[in-house]
């Protein structure tokens, strides 16, 4: 008795969640807005306007810091995250970049690409060793106080 409960619970749960994320993939695409606001054309464009002004300091912030210190990558995706919210087209965005690190993750799970990366930092860090003790061996180590002005 409790078997065919379980079953149907089961698929009762399973049905919960298709329907979710149905709605989700429908409303996923277009603005975001309060109605009230989509309500006025004039409101919406100004708020369209403000939304893009607000996501391209950001993803400028984060272009500056790429070679800067700072999280350049995140801050571009939260400015990406920002336009979504508005913008059909950075929604699409979005969507291809998720699907794509999702892909890379899993790739990177792959045990046989980790054995590679691995190997790959081992010989790496090998020769990197064998560089800085061929350094060594050659120059030797000054401290920097006893570095004569010439």
């Amino acid at each position: 008795m409790n078997t065919g409960s379980d079953d149907l619970g089961e698929v009762a749960a399973s049905a919960d969640k298709a329907k979710a994320d149905a709605e989700q993939s429908e409303q996923g695409l277009g603005s975001r807005a309060p109605e009230f606001i989509k309500a006025r054309r004039a409101l919406h464009l100004s708020w369209q306007v403000g939304v893009f002004v607000v996501g391209l300091a950001v993803v400028a912030a984060g272009i500056v810091m790429l070679p800067l210190p700072g999280p350049g990558w995140v801050v571009i995706f939260a400015g990406m995250a920002i336009w979504a919210t508005e913008f059909v087209w950075a929604q699409l965005v979005l969507r291809w970049t998720k699907r794509k690190v999702t892909e890379a993750a899993q790739r990177a799970l792959d045990p046989r690409v980790r054995r590679r990366n691995i190997t790959l930092t081992a010989i790496g860090l090998v020769i990197v060793g064998a560089l800085v003790g061929i350094y060594l061996w050659k120059f030797g180590i000054v401290m920097p106080w006893k570095i004569k002005d010439q």
